[in-house]
C-alpha cells in the first residue's frame, strides 16, 4: 500500500465508508434470466472486509442507482443497515446518511466507478475509484484501487482504512 501523506490524512478521520454497488461491489455486469430476474455476483473477500471494518467502528453504507433484492439480502447478511437503492441522484441519500449518523463529509470515504458517483465523490473526504472505473472518475478520485470492482476492490479499501487508522493489526490478531 503506497499512500501519500495527504491521502493518509484524508483517511484518518473516516467514520463511514459508502459504496456504490454495480461496478464496485460487483464487476458491473448485469445478468438476467428469461423471466427478467436479475442476478449479481459479490466477492466473499469484499464481504469479509466490510465485516472487519465495521468491527473497528467504521460504519458502512450502500447507495445504488438500481434496485435489487440481491443487494438487500447481501447487505443484511453483512450487517449493513444503511442501504439506499434506486437513487439516480445520490446526493439526497448521501445527505440523509450524514444527518442520521451525524457526520460531516470529511468523515466519509466513498468508492465509485462511474459518473453517477461523482456528486458524492466530490464531497467526500476520501474519494476512491476502483481500478477499472470510468476515466473521469479515476481522474477525480483521491486514490485508486489496484483491484477491479467486484473482484476485491472493496476489501482493498477496507484494509487500507484499517491500516492507516491503526486498527488492522487488532482485527488480524483474532486470526493468529
Amino acid at each position: 500500500m503506497q499512500l501519500t501523506l495527504q491521502q493518509q490524512e484524508r483517511i484518518k478521520p473516516i467514520k463511514l465508508l459508502i459504496l456504490d454497488v454495480d461496478g464496485v461491489l460487483t464487476d458491473g455486469r448485469l445478468f438476467f434470466d428469461d423471466q427478467g430476474k436479475e442476478y449479481k455476483c459479490f466477492h466473499a473477500r469484499d464481504g469479509h472486509g466490510i465485516k472487519l471494518l465495521r468491527q473497528t467502528g467504521v460504519e458502512v453504507a450502500v447507495i445504488s442507482g438500481r434496485q435489487s433484492n440481491s443487494v438487500t439480502l447481501r447487505m443484511q447478511s453483512l450487517g449493513v443497515k444503511h442501504v439506499y437503492q434506486g437513487h439516480d441522484n445520490k446526493r439526497a441519500a448521501f445527505q440523509d446518511i450524514l444527518r442520521i449518523l451525524q457526520l460531516q463529509p470529511h468523515q466519509v470515504a466513498y468508492v465509485g466507478d462511474d459518473v453517477l458517483d461523482l456528486p458524492i465523490m466530490l464531497q467526500a473526504g476520501f474519494a476512491v475509484a476502483v481500478h477499472d472505473g470510468h476515466f473521469a472518475v479515476r481522474q477525480r478520485a483521491h486514490w485508486q484501487t489496484q483491484t477491479p470492482g467486484g473482484l476485491g476492490a472493496v476489501r482493498e479499501v477496507c484494509d487500507t482504512i484499517m491500516q492507516v487508522q491503526g486498527t488492522f493489526d487488532g482485527v488480524l490478531e483474532a486470526y493468529l
